[in-house]
């Protein structure tokens, strides 16, 4: 959002960098922040906590992002960097409902800010190129968005929430999917527990490698950073060519 609002605007994030933001907890600050707001920006269904605030006191300005989700259950729209840019529009919208004087430089943010993610884009389509229909084996299934942008097939050890262990019969029908496609990598996420995914790969003599669902930004990282590093990790761990 700040690069879109620049300096006209004063943001407080209710999420602490490097914070869980599923687990996110309001503060009485925090709840007296999003009824006194003139924009707030936020995805339903992914913290329950600041759902139910929203709820009880609904502000007069919301930008949700839920709307650019299409895949039921799964809110990790973020890693899809073309709807990241519809985002980046919708906040402009929203910042010049409320400040109409701003426009010009809200305007103009929006569309840095889209040019940077249009560029992002263009690298993925260049170097997933050769991996069109690769299984992308994960921890979990955070990776939906992305794998349905690049033509990725997303096979997760366990569902969309990490922390609810995969059953037997789950964890047979991905060692089957992994020694039947010729899966030679195993992705695990870089703010959870690897043991399940990396105590697969070694029984299936595969290797594993990070991937980050840029759900805890530590200090000194970065969305297009984080991005760019995952894009590295699925070129080497699917093997896909010298595409781009």
């Amino acid at each position: 959002m700040q690069e879109v609002a620049g300096d006209r605007v004063e943001l407080q994030n209710l999420t602490a960098r490097g914070a869980d933001s599923h687990a996110t907890e309001l503060s009485p600050q925090g709840v007296a922040a999003l009824g006194e707001g003139d924009l707030v920006v936020h995805l339903s269904g992914m913290q329950t906590g600041v759902d139910e605030a929203l709820a009880a006191q609904a502000p007069e300005h919301l930008v949700d992002a839920a709307t650019l989700a299409d895949q039921e259950g799964d809110p990790h729209v973020w890693l899809d960097p073309t709807r990241m840019a519809r985002l980046a529009e919708d906040v402009a919208d929203g910042l010049v409902a409320v400040d109409a004087a701003g426009e010009g430089a809200y305007r103009a943010g929006a569309e840095r800010l889209v040019g940077e993610l249009e560029a992002l884009d263009a690298e993925y389509r260049t170097g997933l190129a050769g991996c069109a229909g690769a299984t992308l084996v994960t921890a979990h299934e955070a990776f939906g968005y992305l794998a349905g942008a690049y033509g990725l097939e997303q096979v997760g050890i366990a569902g969309i929430d990490p922390h609810v262990e995969p059953s037997p019969a789950r964890l047979r029908a991905v060692v089957d999917v992994v020694q039947g496609r010729g899966v030679r990598t195993v992705f695990f996420e870089a703010t959870t527990s690897p043991e399940v995914a990396t105590t697969l790969a070694d029984d299936l003599g595969v290797t594993t490698a990070v991937l980050h669902p840029i759900e805890r930004v530590a200090e000194g990282q970065d969305y297009p950073g984080l991005m760019r590093e995952n894009l590295t990790a699925l070129r080497d761990g699917l093997a896909c060519g010298d595409a781009g």
